[in-house]
């Protein structure tokens, strides 16, 4: 008979659903979100104390429904399997049997359990075999988990699907699969990988009529498939763990992504240089050579905030130390790069090298700060210093330690830290499942291995930067690590292919709550050219994180490895993308306090616009800014599709009406831009050579005449005393072409 319903009770503002095996629990939050679980109250590593939303008591009711007979049309619903309905707020919760529900939002169906048995296709017996064969790259095959808990879903016909990070493929992740295990494949990214470096569960499903997001709260290995086994269904299935999840109901993507990050947190408006151009690449082998790059970008004219150092510059690959040979003087080197303009970003991993001699080994044995094998003994592997020790991140006490660490660095001049091979990577693939962590085993811990990392180097250059507001740039991630750091999209390549799939993984990365994002500009591994250099500029020009990256052993890619045309198109490109800062720093407060990301995906600005549900070639900055860069060779034009509205080039100043393609000229030191009528954006004039050239007196306002509003915003750039009223803000309105100006706060 199954798992039939009992009966419901409110229990501390939550409805217990009884069945006869076991319990549900259903939670209306006064925001409209509904929490299901099998457990009751709120446990998990991606929401804070501090976010968890105000139950909906006492609107919260529970009606037996279970002998109506037909008359549960009184609760709002016509079917009489129906055993009990809740209720609160906008928000209607039909219980059947066998833990299947109905979730009404504003009286419309928007939710479903998937009520038959999975249309699975028959497997061949050698099926096995031959997947084994061909998934090199993959995660494992697809088999029966014992203990594997599944959330199944009705899949409208037209919905389309967002979301899940930096997962590669369409932006509109419908008809295909993915899985949650964070991984570290150097091999060219392409749609057909399961998995990358970060595993956040949430997603966003778009009806014609609903929209409303999941976020699966598990942190095993999972898998998502979105209509790929049945275009019927969807399903959510975690290897192992409980059912846990959150359903957020919206008008659009904006609400959505509102309510989950007010749930997880939103992305923290970062100190204005972060939002400049980084220079970075692994074989910058001396502080010499770190200098010399400083001084070509002020040479050619070409604006620079940041140069990374790679994992050279450490002594022998031990984290927290510095080569005292290729780079004696750090502290000199950061002053002099400070004289240009320029901050420094280092990288850290999390593999301490076993040496007895070596600070951190010592340390961290003596208070047990390493993660165990099943014998209890210190698990050990290779990475970058040899045989290495990984830290227990899980532990409060950890987390502390290595914060501290991060004094060491800030002392050297550092300014941000950049944390790699954090899935956790080795050079022998992945941990073990059963590597023992405080949280839990390897297979528990591995997916938010890289999440509390970030928070242990945020949490430490929170407490010993001197009230700046920390930079953590992370590879790995989990839900809620944008609280605590930015993204990557980790070692793509310089391939034509992967500047479509940037714009991609930007898109969904920034929707999944990570808005501070972006890729390698040019590729990470490989060789680049100088077209496929100047596209990927130009690609990027407006994304969060802008930084050019290459491997040692491909071509350098620094703008001057080329000829004058190349140098000429990645300056044009950048100092287009410095003028915009100040529109850029506007959206990231905004990011702040609500959510909204900064880079969006058009259909996020136009949901009932079915013409933009799949395009993927073009972003939005904003609701005012669209961009569409070239992303194949040989191209001096592209197709545009301009949504509905009025839209003028950026360049030109030619008005064009929307809802409908158009072609946009696009020489190679052109990127397509084109500016919504009653847009209203902060830009900055004259020569700028860093974000510090960017005054407040020259800043002017661009208008585009139409109907439009924007407050522009202005703190110290670099502390956390915004947050205590020392801001300036200054409300915009703009109807057709006359402007109006209302202070809004008055704090600087």
């Amino acid at each position: 008979m199954g798992n039939l319903y009992k009966n419901c009770k409110i229990q501390d503002n939550t409805a217990e659903l009884i069945y006869e095996n076991g319990s549900l629990f259903v939670t209306i939050f006064e925001n409209n979100i509904v929490h299901v679980a099998q457990k009751h109250g709120i446990e998990s590593v991606a929401i804070e104390e501090d976010f968890i939303p105000k139950a909906a008591t006492p609107d919260v009711t529970c009606k037996d429904t279970s002998d109506a007979k037909g008359t549960a049309a009184e609760a709002g619903v016509s079917d009489a399997a129906v055993k009990a309905v809740i209720s609160a707020r906008d928000i209607t919760v039909n219980v059947k049997d066998n833990e299947k529900l109905d979730i009404y939002y504003k009286g419309k169906l928007v939710l479903s359990d998937y009520e038959t048995a999975r249309k699975k296709s028959e497997k061949n017996p050698y099926e096995d075999l031959a997947i084994a064969e061909l998934e090199g790259h993959t995660v494992g095959k697809d088999e029966e988990k014992t203990d594997a808990v599944t959330i199944i879903k009705k899949l409208g016909k037209d919905d389309a699907i967002y979301g899940l990070g930096d997962k590669p493929g369409c932006l509109n992740k419908r008809g295909y699969s993915y899985v949650n295990w964070n991984t570290d494949d150097p091999a060219p990214h392409v749609d057909s990988f399961k998995s990358l470096y970060k595993s956040i569960p949430f997603f966003i499903v778009l009806g014609d009529e609903y929209c409303y997001g999941i976020f699966a709260d598990n942190t095993y290995k999972t898998t998502f498939d979105f209509g790929y086994e049945n275009t019927d269904y969807y399903f959510v299935e975690h290897e192992k763990g409980e059912l846990d999840y959150y359903f957020m109901p919206g008008n659009d993507m904006a609400e959505v992504v509102g309510l989950y990050t007010s749930l997880t947190g939103t992305t923290p408006l970062y100190q204005r240089w972060i939002y400049g151009s980084h220079q970075s690449r692994w074989g910058y082998y001396t502080q010499d050579e770190v200098l010399d790059i400083a001084d070509k970008f002020r040479e050619l004219d070409i604006p620079c905030d940041v140069i990374h150092m790679d994992i050279d510059y450490m002594n022998g690959y031990r984290v927290f130390t510095f080569d005292d040979k290729k780079f004696p003087d750090v502290k000199g080197l950061s002053e002099k790069l400070a004289d240009r303009g320029v901050k420094l970003i280092s990288i850290i991993d999390p593999g301490v090298k076993k040496d007895e001699d070596y600070f951190m080994y010592k340390e961290g044995m003596e208070m047990d700060a390493f993660a165990h094998d099943t014998d209890g003994s210190v698990y050990e592997n290779a990475v970058w210093p040899g045989t290495s020790v990984f830290p227990d991140f899980t532990k409060q006490s950890v987390r502390s330690w290595w914060g501290d660490k991060t004094k060491i660095l800030l002392e050297h001049g550092i300014s941000g830290i950049w944390n790699d091979m954090n899935e956790p990577a080795s050079f022998n693939g992945p941990l073990p499942d059963d590597v023992q962590f405080e949280y839990g085993a390897h297979e528990k811990v591995h997916n938010i291995y890289g999440h509390f990392m970030a928070k242990a180097t945020y949490e430490g250059l929170a407490k010993n930067d001197g009230g700046k507001r920390p930079f953590v740039l992370t590879r790995a991630a989990y839900a809620g690590s944008q609280k605590y750091c930015g993204g990557w999209t980790g070692d793509n390549h310089s391939i034509w292919a992967h500047i479509a799939l940037s714009l991609e993984q930007v898109c969904n990365l920034s929707v999944s709550g990570l808005a501070m994002c972006g890729s390698d500009i040019g590729g990470f591994g490989s060789d680049t050219t100088p077209e496929l250099l100047v596209r990927f500029y130009e690609a990027a020009v407006f994304v969060p994180f802008f930084r050019n990256h290459s491997a040692m052993g491909t071509r350098r890619q620094e703008p001057w490895q080329f000829d004058e045309t190349t140098i000429d198109a990645v300056r044009k490109t950048v100092k287009l993308r410095y003028r915009f800062i100040p529109y850029i720093y506007d959206l990231a407060h905004e990011c702040e306090k609500t959510g909204a990301p900064i880079v969006r995906p058009l259909v996020y600005e136009y949901h009932a616009d079915k013409h933009v549900r799949n395009i993927s070639d073009e972003y939005m900055l904003g609701s005012f800014v669209l961009v569409a860069p070239v992303i194949a060779p040989g191209k001096e034009a592209r197709e545009v599709y301009l949504p509905d509205g009025d839209w003028y080039d950026y360049y030109t100043g030619e008005k064009y009406s929307g809802g409908r393609y158009i072609l946009a000229d696009a020489p190679l030191d052109k990127v397509p831009v084109f500016i919504k009528a009653g847009a209203i954006i902060p830009v900055a004039d004259g020569e700028i050579r860093s974000t510090e050239d960017i005054t407040e007196d020259k800043i002017s306002i661009l208008t585009y005449p139409g109907k439009g509003s924007f407050v522009h915003y202005q703190d110290d750039n670099e502390t956390f005393a915004y947050r205590n009223g020392a801001y300036n803000a200054v409300e915009y309105t703009l109807d057709g072409d006359k402007l109006e100006k209302k202070v809004l706060h008055k704090g600087l």
